[in-house]
């Protein structure tokens, strides 16, 4: 359900300072609903808005404030105040905050922290960018296999209210080894004096605290989970990612393949909060590498001047042609790309995707092509052969724009770079010069130029 909150009247009760209804109003929204608001709120007023937060809502309002906002906020509090919100975040929150604040303000952030939260919060940021043990949480449930059922969820209710989710509990032995996992449902279905180790599920999916985010993305997709345990080398339990984060990690992945697909250097920074001359800076290598394509493109032209001065009739198709190429290309290369993505194409694939993708380029192409041949020879009668080069071209530039478009996102990976940033340039550079190239040749043979 969309709940629709009249910012402009909460704004008029800050504006007023009523801040007493404001409260009321504040408490009865969602959390990431008030971060909304407040992102909205001047920023002389926001420090004023959060304190009229309850408290418990204050932290779970923090996390979902933008950096900038986040920032004001802890410059106006309290060190009280500040260790309160500190020891109040999961330590997952409290990394990604810190992660985007300047160093002064870190260093405050610690230094109200206690002792154990500042050692966890540390640990977690020495752990590499975009790694699973960059996006985990140590908070979860631990039970151990020789519980009692009963025991097991007196725990559980002893120990849940800080955990970031109950709802999967793992086994650990002694030295924090993982040995199984058990849902509550399972303990809340079970007899009171089942043993754990009897009820819990061995086969446990877990990574290595060094994967890479998007590998943790892919397996929540794939077994459909809720969290995710995450294990050092000796393969003890130290934190788990739950499925907010791994749907923060899609969306971020996505965000960076449209944008590498569009030629845009990858940016976390909001559209609207990024300046100007980054935005310039993420955009000008590819297109000052398509501008090359593009001279390149017109060098090839000037090769075939004097067959254009003999028939200037054939100038008039070059964009069709180039456009169609390009189009062809990027469709193959977009689904290649989200197939290596999703994981349901990997390497060893290539010899079943050239297959593929040469049988669907032919079909295509003589489609294109004959609608094309019936298109020209209609529109001009008595250029039959012009007809026939525009179609030959089009079925030939479809099928080497598929195949291309197929094949460079693999050799993109094999090579250790990232696809979705370098195909779609290099496919309409390779692409359009190619299909120049094929339509000259054509019709130099078939037109006697």
């Amino acid at each position: 359900m969309n709940l629709n909150y009249d910012f402009d009247a909460l704004g008029e009760l800050l504006a007023e300072r009523r801040f007493k209804a404001l409260r009321a109003e504040l408490a009865e929204m969602n959390e990431v609903d008030v971060a909304d608001f407040i992102s909205e709120v001047p920023p002389t007023k926001k420090a004023i808005c959060f304190r009229t937060l309850p408290k418990q809502m204050a932290a779970d309002v923090f996390p979902e404030l933008e950096s900038e906002d986040q920032q004001i906020i802890i410059t106006s509090m309290t060190d009280q105040e500040l260790s309160a919100i500190i020891e109040d975040l999961y330590v997952d929150d409290a990394v990604d905050m810190l992660e985007e604040l300047p160093a002064n303000v870190v260093k405050r952030v610690l230094k109200n922290a206690t002792s154990e939260t500042r050692s966890l919060i540390n640990q977690f940021l020495k752990y590499p960018e975009n790694s699973a043990g960059s996006i985990m949480t140590a908070e979860f449930t631990d039970l151990r296999a020789t519980m009692t059922v009963a025991g097991a969820i007196e725990h559980i209710r002893r120990t849940g209210e800080d955990r970031e989710t109950v709802y999967t509990c793992y086994v650990i032995d002694r030295a924090r080894v993982l040995e199984g996992v058990i849902t509550v449902k399972s303990l809340l279905l079970a007899p009171d004096e089942a043993v754990v180790e009897d009820l819990m599920d061995t086969e446990v999916i877990s990574v290595g605290t060094l994967e890479d985010q998007e590998e943790v993305a892919h397996l929540f997709s794939k077994y459909g989970l809720l969290s995710l345990p995450v294990v050092d080398h000796e393969k003890r339990l130290v934190g788990i990612v739950t499925v907010d984060d791994a749907i923060d990690v899609m969306e971020q992945e996505a965000t960076e393949d449209f944008e590498g697909m569009s030629g845009i250097h990858p940016s976390e920074k909001p559209y609207l909060k990024t300046g100007i001359f980054e935005l310039a800076k993420n955009r000008i290598v590819w297109l000052l590498v398509l501008m090359v394509s593009g001279m390149i493109t017109g060098s090839i032209m000037g090769k075939f001047e004097a067959a254009i001065s003999a028939l200037p009739l054939l100038v008039t198709f070059t964009p069709m042609l180039t456009d169609t190429g390009g189009n062809a290309g990027s469709q193959s290369s977009t689904l290649i790309i989200r197939g290596m993505a999703t994981g349901e194409i990997d390497m060893g694939d290539w010899f079943r995707v050239l297959w593929k993708e040469l049988r669907v380029s032919l079909l295509v192409g003589v489609i294109l092509g004959s609608v094309n041949f019936i298109r020209l020879i209609i529109t001009y009668p008595g250029n039959e052969m012009i007809a026939l080069t525009v179609a030959l071209t089009m079925l030939c530039t479809v099928v080497m724009a598929k195949l291309i478009g197929g094949l460079l996102p693999m050799l993109a990976k094999f090579c250790h770079v990232d696809p979705a940033i370098m195909v779609a340039p290099l496919v309409t550079t390779i692409v359009d010069a190619a299909s120049l190239l094929i339509y000259f040749n054509i019709a130099a043979h078939l037109l006697s130029l």
